[in-house]
């Protein structure tokens, strides 16, 4: 014969109430995440579709932004947001990457421990905060170190966006590296590799996808960036040519929205412009996160399948 507890049968039933509303409460939060998103689609394809439409096809493939002529070429500024984010990343990437490897792999760990918090609090800078500083001390170094007409340009803004993005790859790159299992390292010591080709050759590696995610997301910051572009990039809508453009004045997309969206008139053809450049935005975000979160969760299904 079992005996029963009643007192475990007595609080069993609100354990499961309690149970049941949590579940419910984060099923809740998922589906309302996935509805606003729906919603912003939504808006922004209603606000922004009409522009393919309404303006002459040649105005939005031209060469020329203007809008008050009638002019609203995409193409400036899209090539200035890819000039100041490859920019960005050719920058962040190798110092990030170095500074994860660094605290994950050399570092003592009370440098690690006192370190890690300090870049982890440089992502919760204001943007525009990082806007002052390129303008006041970046700005000017740059303009006197390459002698040129002024320092507002797209190199300035890659190298402060740069700057930006560090955290974040650091942040996850390091997570990444630490995850690797402590035994691939001891295994590749057993055999004779250095401490750097173990880093190279089997750290780096295994946390490959990891990596690879944070890179991406350093990319996503950088391309949704507003207020610390548009403070120190010119904001002169001009269409690149050349490496000489990198170290000319430029227009983002973001910049754009945020500089012209509080002028125009609502359901004229600059408005539309505005929200067809959101949607690109939109997309471009979308492709970003979609990529970073099938790189790692190819890594989890691999896990499991060795798991398993």
């Amino acid at each position: 014969m079992t005996s029963s507890n009643p007192s475990l049968e007595s609080t069993r039933p609100p354990a499961r109430r309690t149970e049941w509303i949590i579940t419910l409460l984060i099923r809740v939060a998922g589906y309302l995440s996935i509805f606003y998103v729906a919603l912003i689609s939504l808006f922004l394809l209603k606000e922004g579709l009409p522009a393919l439409t309404d303006v002459p096809l040649s105005s939005l493939a031209g060469k020329f932004w203007y809008p008050i002529e009638g002019y609203y070429s995409l193409w400036p500024l899209i090539f200035g947001s890819l000039t100041v984010t490859l920019g960005a990343a050719l920058f962040a990437v190798p110092l990030g990457l170095g500074t994860a490897i660094f605290l994950s792999e050399v570092a003592p760990k009370w440098v690690k421990e006192t370190l890690k918090p300090l870049v982890e609090l440089l992502a919760g800078l204001p943007s525009v905060v990082l806007g002052f500083v390129g303008i006041l001390v970046l700005s000017p170094f740059i303009r006197k170190a390459f002698d040129l007409p002024t320092g507002l340009t797209a190199f300035t803004g890659a190298l402060l966006l740069g700057w930006a993005a560090i955290p974040t790859i650091v942040s996850i790159a390091e997570d990444a590296l630490y995850g690797v299992p402590r035994s691939y390292r001891e295994a590749a010591l057993a055999v004779g590799a250095t401490p750097w080709q173990v880093i190279w050759g089997v750290t780096l590696p295994a946390a490959r996808s990891g990596v690879l995610t944070a890179v991406m997301l350093g990319i996503g910051r950088v391309i949704g960036e507003t207020m610390a572009v548009m403070m120190v990039t010119g904001n002169a809508p001009v269409l690149p040519s050349g490496l000489g453009a990198l170290f000319g004045p430029v227009r983002t997309m973001t910049a754009t929205i945020a500089s012209e969206m509080g002028e125009v008139a609502t359901g004229s053809q600059h408005y539309q412009v505005l929200f067809l450049i959101g949607i690109v935005l939109f997309a471009l975000s979308l492709i970003i996160n979609i990529t970073a979160f099938m790189v790692s969760n190819r890594r989890t299904q691999r896990v499991e399948r060795l798991l398993s």
